[in-house]
């Protein structure tokens, strides 16, 4: 199962709590917004491929801006 990790970063308003709920993905930048461990850079999105969702469902439904998205071979879950 391919699962991608997608991070629209600039929408990101630094609330946290992603990196609260799943540490092990997310951490916070110094410049107060939220970053994906590991993602790379494609167009205007980071994008991480993972072996599994892990907590980054929780992630991203406790996002309030809704810019983290789990997609699951190819169909986006949220």
């Amino acid at each position: 199962m391919a699962v991608i990790i997608v991070h629209e970063r600039e929408k990101c308003i630094g609330c946290g709590a992603c990196a609260a709920v799943c540490s092990a993905y997310w951490e916070m930048g110094g410049d107060g917004k939220s970053k994906l461990k590991g993602a790379k850079k494609e167009g205007g999105v980071f994008k991480l491929n993972a072996k599994e969702e892990g907590c980054n469902l929780t992630a991203a439904q406790s996002c309030p801006v809704n810019c983290i998205h789990v997609e699951k071979d190819g169909v986006r879950e949220i």
